[in-house]
């Protein structure tokens, strides 16, 4: 059994406490004062001093992990799933090998984009100069020519990017199950083009420049005796203050600063982006979507700020989870009268597949994914369908967006 330095560090004052708390009436105050030196401890900095160092492959190889034949993330020697507390009592080291892994594993998803799905990426802004910040998105070869249809698939937020649904079904279940790739393939297969966004990729890290600060000793007219006085106290101030930032964080990262990618800052100005640049641009009579959670919002904002446009090129929108919300956005009522007719939201629900959900909201309809708990479980069920009514009333409805069968 090992013993943390952080649990090294408290035994004493912990055993003085214990040994005070059996005295009498007269030992409360040594007892208020030691635990009000604890509350001034930091245990989490204190915890950092047993960390082994951020330093983490950059290779699934590096990890000792690997894609096996079904798309389930395995030790290579050992079979093993992934295991997040690696190391146990450090979860912040932990974090940090997971997101080290993560970052992996979207570079391994990018490849299988363009390898597996045959993919182009396609870098934004499409003016972008050689030295400013760009992202990208991923195509297929026909997703502007294909005369009759496009498919758009819109992720949600946080880590994810291009060609993901949930980086931790990815990590903890398969391929299948945590990226947009089933999607893909079986579009492709149905003749439709495929334009996947990229909605969380807004800015690139560069690391803060260093600030130098130079002295204005030698231009002052103090007596040169004061000025050497005032130097080497301001050298020892500096001396002690980098001592404790090193004590208090030993692990210091890197600071950076963030450059966002012009006019794709956020979720919502890149799917305008892609529309006014690739969709709107794009020879395909009807136009589908497929957005989960704030892609389902990115969606809205889009109508919101293109609405004759989609209107006019977009068929039908499978919605998965989306967290719109038609008040707080301020769609008008053509938009909320729009979005009943032509989108579609599945949300988590124990009511059997397809079982109407009720909602207050007075926009899309809303059905069960049956007992989804995460949009990819849809991708489980025994068919993922979108229906849009035609123009005509009474007659019956056919089916626009993909059949998705186990």
């Amino acid at each position: 059994m090992s013993i943390s330095l952080s649990s090294l560090i408290l035994l004493p004052i912990w055993i003085s406490m214990a040994q005070i708390q059996q005295g009498g009436p007269d030992e409360k105050e040594k007892t208020t004062a030691l635990k009000d030196l604890l509350s001034r401890i930091d245990l989490d900095e204190l915890m950092k001093k047993d960390e082994p160092p951020l330093d983490f492959p950059d290779t699934l190889e590096g990890f000792e992990y690997a894609f096996n034949e079904k798309g389930q993330l395995r030790h290579i020697k050992t079979g093993e799933p992934f295991v997040f507390n690696y190391r146990e009592d450090l979860h912040r080291w932990n974090q940090k090998r997971y997101e080290a892994l993560g970052e992996i594993i979207t570079k391994y998803v990018y490849e299988l984009l363009e390898k597996d799905c045959n993919l182009k990426k396609i870098s934004i802004p499409v003016d972008a100069t050689e030295s400013e910040p760009k992202s990208f998105i991923f195509m297929s070869e026909d997703a502007l020519t294909n005369p009759q249809k496009l498919m758009v698939l819109i992720h949600g937020s946080g880590v994810v990017r291009a060609g993901q649904w949930a980086r931790r079904l990815i990590i903890n279940e398969d391929l299948d199950s945590g990226t947009q790739i089933p999607f893909i393939k079986r579009a492709m297969d149905e003749g439709y083009g495929v334009i996947v966004l990229n909605p969380n990729e807004n800015y690139i890290e560069v690391e803060k420049p260093k600030i130098h600060v130079q002295s204005s000793s030698d231009s002052s007219d103090e007596p040169a005796e004061k000025r050497e006085r005032k130097d080497k106290v301001s050298k020892e101030t500096k001396k002690r203050r980098d001592f404790y930032e090193k004590y208090r964080n030993p692990q210091r990262e890197k600071e950076m600063m963030q450059l966002y990618i012009r006019e794709n800052g956020s979720p919502e100005e890149h799917a305008v982006y892609v529309w006014d640049h690739f969709i709107a641009q794009s020879a395909a009579e009807n136009v589908f979507f497929v957005a989960h959670s704030y892609g389902g919002l990115a969606f809205v904002e889009l109508m919101i700020q293109r609405e004759a446009d989609v209107k006019s090129k977009v068929t039908a929108v499978a919605l998965t989870d989306s967290v719109h919300n038609v008040w707080h956005q301020e769609a008008g009522k053509t938009i909320r009268e729009w979005m009943r007719e032509n989108c579609c939201n599945w949300v988590s629900s124990s009511e059997p597949l397809d079982t109407s959900v009720e909602s207050m909201l007075p926009d899309c309809p809303r059905v069960s994914a049956e007992k989804a708990t995460e949009f990819t479980s849809v991708l489980k069920i025994h068919r993922f369908t979108l229906y849009r009514p035609r123009k005509q009333k009474g007659t019956e409805r056919r089916r626009v967006l993909l059949n998705h069968v186990k």
